[in-house]
């Protein structure tokens, strides 16, 4: 039975009770927390910086999955780590050298994680798949939380995770955007590894549950 790792997306917590909302997945079934980082230039949007990542760390007590979605990755690699970053993801489409940055990520001790766009191709990593901890595959366009989910989605995951066996690579697929429910099983069984899920979990009337159920429906 597969173990689907749940990664509620911070940017869709309580800003003004975060601590609260921390200390909501520590006590929950969820496995990580993923965290948003938005520069305004690569994506139309803002999210938080390094103090408040530096809070977030404070109290959480599982896994930190952080997820660069900035121009110019490389200068801050070293002070997410400092920052305690986990996993370190950034966007193939803003890395012109990307292998590089790869192993400069894990060069500081963290996983290295890259992202795509929904209009980028898997055929892209061919070459770097076995150097990747972990892909994510966007399933909105970047930006901004609660959005609809694309349903080209479940084909790129095929397509990605025929090409992590074909290479015999460890990398794992993570999933972040419009992820509920209603999909996260098919997402699993096309070869998602992890699902991020961000107003779904923080907008339920029970995130705790919500995230339990999420837990259950992709145990296949």
């Amino acid at each position: 039975m597969k173990n689907t790792l749940i990664a509620p997306s911070v940017l869709a917590a309580d800003f003004a009770n975060l601590q609260r909302d921390i200390e909501m997945i520590n006590a929950s079934e969820a496995d990580w927390f993923h965290i948003d980082i938005m520069d305004g230039v690569f994506v139309p949007n803002i999210s938080f910086g390094m103090p408040v990542l530096e809070a977030i760390k404070r109290h959480a007590t599982k896994t930190i999955d952080v997820h660069l979605m900035i121009v110019e990755p490389d200068k801050y690699i070293s002070t997410f780590k400092k920052l305690g970053a986990d996993i370190l993801t950034v966007h193939i489409e803003a890395c012109p050298h990307l292998h590089r940055t790869i192993q400069a990520i894990k060069a500081e001790g963290m996983k290295a994680g890259v992202s795509l766009n929904p209009h980028t191709s898997v055929d892209l990593l061919e070459d770097v798949i076995n150097d990747i901890d972990m892909v994510l595959i966007m399933s909105v366009n970047p930006g901004f939380g609660g959005q609809s989910f694309i349903e080209n989605t479940y084909a790129k995951v095929q397509k990605l995770k025929a090409l992590i066996d074909k290479k015999g690579a460890s990398t794992i697929i993570e999933i972040d955007g419009g992820v509920t429910n209603k999909n996260a099983a098919q997402l699993v069984e096309a070869g998602a590894d992890v699902l991020v899920a961000g107003s779904y979990v923080f907008g339920a009337a029970d995130p705790i549950a919500t995230i339990a159920d999420l837990k259950k429906i992709t145990k296949i």
